[in-house]
């Protein structure tokens, strides 16, 4: 049992000054430390808009009324109502009936999600047309955001390493393998609330609709989504 327990304690003692020699070798040896970056624009490619239905905005139709005609409109205009339309809040004023003796009023909150703007373009001049003005951008996405991050990462690890030779051939030395990899996010995908401008992401054009026989052609100009990335790399020295 003493000889197991002997053996034991050389062989940990060991493994713990190997692993002393690695760490020493790893901190020791010359290296280049750069930082690399790269971006990339994405143009949205899910458009979510929050549409707003209160019956205090229309004084002849009732809620019903006013959601069956925006249904409607939305299956014309080629919307997948079904797939795309859900309904985020159902509120009445019923609450405040009792206090203010006010006739009860119904609000419907709706989350509408488009693919380009065109589209989403063409909604606000419809929407216009039946009275429906309070709608706004939720937020922005692109379906295909994980492949354009790994793009976007692998050209800032290819600029760290054109970097790191530049420097280093100035000094007739050169580059080895790289043996640290630090990656640094500093993107937005713009998931946030948007109205306008916010956040960095510029709705142009919203502001500007006319009611036109030509609403197919109508277009927003979304800016686009930028995904920005910093790595630290930090190459051998030859």
């Amino acid at each position: 049992m003493k000889k197991l327990i002997l053996t034991l304690i050389a062989a940990l003692t060991m493994l713990t000054g190997f692993g002393k020699e690695l760490g020493k070798n790893f901190i020791d040896q010359n290296y280049i430390e750069v930082t690399g970056n790269a971006d990339i624009e994405v143009a949205p490619d899910k458009i979510y808009l929050k549409i707003f239905l209160n019956e205090k905005d229309f004084k002849k139709q009732n809620l019903s009324e006013i959601e069956t005609n925006m249904i409607q409109k939305l299956i014309e205009i080629g919307i997948d109502v079904n797939k795309n339309l859900a309904i985020k809040d159902f509120v009445s004023s019923f609450q405040n009936y009792w206090i203010l003796k006010s006739d009860i009023q119904l609000i419907k909150e709706y989350e509408l999600l488009v693919n380009d703007s065109k589209t989403a373009g063409r909604i606000f001049i419809e929407f216009k047309k039946l009275g429906i003005s309070n709608i706004t951008i939720d937020r922005l996405e692109n379906s295909e955001i994980d492949k354009y991050e790994l793009e976007v990462k692998a050209k800032a690890i290819k600029n760290a390493q054109e970097k790191a030779k530049t420097i280093t051939n100035s000094i007739n030395q050169d580059i080895g393998r790289a043996i640290l990899i630090q990656e640094i996010e500093t993107y937005n995908r713009g998931n946030k609330t948007l109205q306008g401008r916010v956040a960095g992401i510029r709705i142009r054009g919203a502001s500007s609709f006319k009611e036109t026989s030509n609403a197919r052609e109508t277009n927003i100009d979304f800016e686009k989504i930028k995904l920005d990335y910093n790595i630290i790399v930090r190459f051998e020295l030859k």
